[in-house]
């Protein structure tokens, strides 16, 4: 048992405040750019930012695991934490701007404690890069969100 980390990022055309605009609205703008892979998406509390509650059945690999995320912001800054309230996960999104102000890098880091024993290891060897797959096609939509205006 040990901590397992995935993190991606992707830069896109768009500035800051756009983009993290994007990311934090839970209510309207994270259903425009999420994959098919989370279902019955749903807002409970809030809807940006700090204080947002959203659950949502993430579907990998052929395995399916409910989650609850409450949403913080650590800092004023461009960043929103997601705790899931039934598990270790954390998954954490921070924008960071370009010198030029036009374009800002998304990274996506998600971390959680494994499973120990034979389950363990097979989740150590098929989860993160199931996670990261999934992170990168959410990074892709939500590029052709900011980019295109789908």
């Amino acid at each position: 048992m040990g901590t397992l980390r995935v993190e991606t990022e992707r830069t896109v055309a768009a500035d800051p405040s756009e983009v993290f605009g994007l990311v934090s609205d839970y209510a309207e703008g994270r259903p425009r750019y999420l994959p098919p892979n989370y279902e019955g998406y749903e807002v409970e509390e809030g809807g940006r930012g700090a204080g947002t509650t959203v659950r949502y059945v993430l579907h990998a690999a052929r395995r399916e695991r409910p989650y609850r995320m409450q949403v913080t912001q650590p800092d004023a800054g461009l960043t929103v934490v997601e705790k899931d309230a039934g598990s270790s996960l954390t998954t954490t999104w921070t924008v960071v701007p370009a010198p030029d102000g036009k374009r800002s890098t998304v990274r996506v880091a998600s971390q959680w404690q494994g499973a120990g024993g034979v389950g363990g290891f097979f989740e150590r060897i098929f989860a993160p890069g199931g996670l990261k797959r999934i992170h990168d096609d959410t990074l892709a939509r939500l590029a052709r969100v900011l980019e295109v205006g789908e």
